[in-house]
């Protein structure tokens, strides 16, 4: 699939009026670190997991459907403890390793529309994680997580809910993500979607394979394109 370089040549003449973005993988390098923290909770529970797999499985899914997934395939089933045990091994490593995706917050200060975060982790993980980063300021108080909406992506629910609090129609949206739960929900949503394949996870994800199959306006791999690239998203 063709990775989209900027400048690009406007298609709709339209700024948007809100971005929305997804923050594991897309403001945040974090998804080498969950993966292989999940992978070593589901080994320490008697089920080896190969990471490409669980990069397939629960790539961009809330903790809720990740448990729901691994009662209904494999049968584990995670105590209360288990999971606050497996978030403390995570947030520790977060606050020791994690890392801005190169490029993000020149990327976001250069845009002029409004912006918010919609991820499917929990909150204190969104706030920690752009707080070890230095980026919480370019988002607070605007941050949305899968806890607050019913159903988590690929549902729509999370960005639309994003967008009503903030005050914009889907139409006027524009979502940056990186996995395939959140470009379905991002097209479920009737917003524009540009898929983001510059995350360390990229290669091993199978993004790019992933994306060709779900049809996003736009993918890219540098967030310094971000700025141009946004008035070139395709209207739906």
């Amino acid at each position: 699939m063709e990775i989209s370089r900027a400048p690009t040549v406007s298609r709709t003449g339209i700024s948007p009026g809100l971005v929305i973005f997804d923050c594991d993988g897309v403001l945040v390098d974090s998804e080498p670190i969950a993966i292989s923290v999940l992978c070593e909770v589901i080994a320490a529970a008697g089920h080896r997991l190969d990471e490409e797999t669980a990069y397939r499985l629960f790539l961009g899914r809330s903790i809720a459907t990740i448990n729901e997934l691994l009662a209904r395939d494999f049968g584990l089933v995670f105590s209360p403890d288990d999971l606050e045990g497996s978030r403390q091994r995570l947030y520790d490593r977060f606050r020791e390793e994690l890392k801005p995706i190169a490029g993000i917050r020149e990327a976001v200060a250069a845009l002029s529309a409004a912006r918010c975060v919609a991820s499917s982790s929990q909150p204190e993980r969104i706030r920690l994680s752009l707080e070890v980063t230095g980026l919480i300021d370019l988002f607070e108080p605007h941050i949305f997580s899968a806890t607050m909406v019913a159903r988590g992506k690929p549902a729509p629910d999370l960005f639309l809910h994003a967008a009503h609090e903030m005050g914009f129609a889907p139409r006027d949206c524009v979502v940056v993500e990186d996995s395939p739960a959140g470009i379905m929900a991002a097209k479920s949503a009737g917003m524009r979607v540009l898929a983001f394949a510059g995350g360390s996870h990229a290669a091993q994800g199978g993004l790019i394979a992933a994306f060709a199959e779900l049809g996003p306006d736009l993918v890219f791999d540098d967030m310094r394109d971000l700025p141009a690239l946004i008035a070139g998203a395709t209207a739906p």
